[in-house]
């Protein structure tokens, strides 16, 4: 029997409605997101052809790079299409490829966001997510900051990008600003944040998942392998389909550098997996 159709779109907040298959900009830089990878005009090339493919969340973060993923999207995408949301990430400084610190004093995190605004040309940020909570600074004062800016008209809304259920709880409890997303390692075979992915549900919080594709390990999995060959997919299809059955809360935003990569990925929203599929995938996680 065939699952019932995943829904195809999702509302982050209670007002930015979004497909459930974005795209990520971290394969726009090098290795260890440092630096560019491939040309500008190649990245230009991706980017535009995802709004053409009707994707309309773009997730990118200031410390891609540094700078470069964001920039590369302006250059892209501004002035950007009506509906189009693009989400940044502030709070991660980057030293080198291999070292980096988190940041998550107010003033920092201010200076970061006013930084994205210029290299994104926007004057608001649609969905502003803290990338690491700073254990040094007190989480009141780091959703505090970002209270302030949604105040002031700079970010639309606030996220926050590895945390814990614990951690998402508290930040709920401390009720600062109202947190619309979570962005946290998970996949088929990594779902440790399943406990998190629960919250979200319960509370209406869209969850971002990073390394959806398990950073490229996906794709040679023999059972993804199987149910890809009875329907006319690939193995990274078959993962990402997953997902959007798994719960409507999940937003993948899988990233790439190449155009071919991004077509196979968008389509992914149109495999129907059945029940039995569905059972032999999940049955992958509790044997690992």
């Amino acid at each position: 029997m065939t699952h019932p159709a995943p829904q195809q779109a999702l509302r982050i907040g209670s007002d930015l409605p979004v497909r459930r298959l974005g795209y990520g900009t971290v394969h726009l830089t090098g290795p260890g997101c440092w630096g560019p990878r491939g040309s500008d005009a190649d990245a230009a090339a991706v980017l535009r052809r995802a709004v053409e493919l009707g994707v309309t969340l773009v997730d990118t973060a200031d410390n891609y790079g540094p700078d470069v993923a964001e920039e590369r999207v302006a250059a892209a995408l501004h002035p950007y299409a009506d509906g189009l949301v693009v989400a940044t990430k502030g709070g991660v400084v980057r030293d080198s490829a291999d070292a980096w610190h988190i940041e998550g004093r107010p003033e920092r995190l201010r200076e970061m966001c006013e930084a994205s605004l210029r290299r994104l040309r926007l004057e608001r940020i649609d969905l502003y997510q803290l990338h690491r909570l700073d254990p040094e600074v007190p989480m009141a004062e780091q959703l505090g900051a970002l209270r302030e800016l949604r105040d002031a008209g700079k970010i639309r809304h606030v996220g926050l990008d590895s945390v814990t259920a614990e951690q998402l709880q508290a930040a709920l409890d401390l009720d600062i600003v109202p947190i619309v997303s979570v962005q946290n390692r998970y996949n088929l075979l990594d779902r440790t944040s399943e406990p998190l992915l629960k919250l979200c549900e319960a509370q209406g919080i869209a969850f971002l998942p990073w390394f959806p594709l398990g950073n490229g390990g996906l794709a040679g999995d023999p059972v993804c392998g199987d149910i890809a060959a009875a329907h006319g997919a690939t193995p990274s299809q078959i993962a990402l389909a997953w997902l959007l059955h798994h719960s409507p809360v999940l937003c993948p935003t899988p990233g790439t550098s190449s155009v071919a990569h991004l077509e196979e990925n968008v389509a992914a929203a149109q495999v129907r997996l059945t029940e039995a599929d569905l059972s032999r995938l999940d049955a992958l996680t509790a044997a690992a």
